[in-house]
């Protein structure tokens, strides 16, 4: 809903882009008397490092091609030793 109204807002960069890309507050006239435009800025960046360090996708690791050869090599050397056996 788009209405004919001024609204104060402040744009915070994502901590880590994997999580979010920016955050939008949205501040309301009736509530920013007495506190400083610095102080809504650092709440709201503390706000939005704080999401972003509780909802962060945990990381998968990917197997190093060392691993990965050494791997096959172990399936390989596995095959080769039941087909000698039959």
């Amino acid at each position: 809903m788009v209405k004919g109204l001024s609204r104060r807002v402040i744009v915070v960069d994502s901590p880590d882009p994997h999580v979010f890309e920016q955050a939008i507050f949205i501040i309301r006239n009736d509530t920013a008397d007495g506190v400083s435009s610095q102080q809504l800025v650092d709440q709201a960046v503390r706000i939005a490092r704080s999401y972003a360090r509780t909802h962060t996708a945990p990381r998968r690791r990917r197997m190093t091609p060392l691993l990965a050869a050494l791997c096959g090599a172990a399936v390989i050397a596995a095959v080769w030793l039941v087909v000698s056996l039959l």
